[in-house]
């Protein structure tokens, strides 16, 4: 057995002494700070990250929900139908315009033929234009001219001369309607019918 010149535990006092652990201690220390810090910044994203992930989920189900239901309310048949009739009434609207285009056409060109035959008849004035000579035409006849531009054919008499017929032409609609003159009624009630004829 070997025996120390010195006394143990002054031996082992004098060794401890000599190292020096105080930095050593430091170092533990701010390496367990820095890893509690780095538990707790890691914990707290984890818990961010699973919130965000069941808020998220929630969402998802929601749009899930809201999807299936809109599917099992779709009905493709009446959605097809609907946009059938929505083609039809558009195609029949378009039909109803191109037609009062066409209409307001051929009323404007009748406007325009009526304008220049009055045009025509202001500028003869009352007396025709003409003295009443030999060749010149007369009140009647303009008005009879003035008849005929508006569809209206008047038949006179051949033994008393006077007009006791009329006969109303109306291109647009067709038809023909005879009007007999026969002075017994007023001639405002001739003058109506005449322009309800046209």
């Amino acid at each position: 057995m070997v025996l120390f010149d010195e006394d143990p535990v002054t031996l082992i006092s004098e060794t401890t002494n000599q190292f020096h652990i105080a930095p050593d201690k430091d170092s533990l220390t701010r390496i367990t700070a820095s890893l509690a810090t780095l538990s707790a910044t890691r914990h707290h994203k984890l818990h961010s990250q699973q919130t965000t992930l069941k808020t998220l989920s929630r969402r998802l189900n929601n749009l899930h929900s809201q999807a299936s239901y809109e599917e099992e309310r779709h009905d493709a048949g009446k959605h097809a139908s609907e946009m059938l009739r929505m083609d039809t009434e558009k195609f029949r609207v378009a039909k109803g315009v191109s037609d009062v285009e066409i209409e307001g056409e051929r009323l404007g060109g009748e406007l325009a033929g009526l304008r220049a035959v009055l045009e025509g008849l202001e500028r003869e004035g009352v007396e025709g234009g003409r003295l009443a000579g030999g060749d010149g035409e007369d009140e009647v006849l303009l008005k009879l001219q003035f008849y005929r531009s508006l569809g209206i054919d008047v038949a006179q008499d051949s033994v008393t001369g006077d007009f006791h017929r009329a006969v109303i032409r109306n291109t647009a609609r067709g038809d023909v309607n005879v009007v007999n003159v026969d002075g017994t009624l007023d001639r405002s009630f001739y003058a109506n019918m005449f322009w309800d004829g046209l």
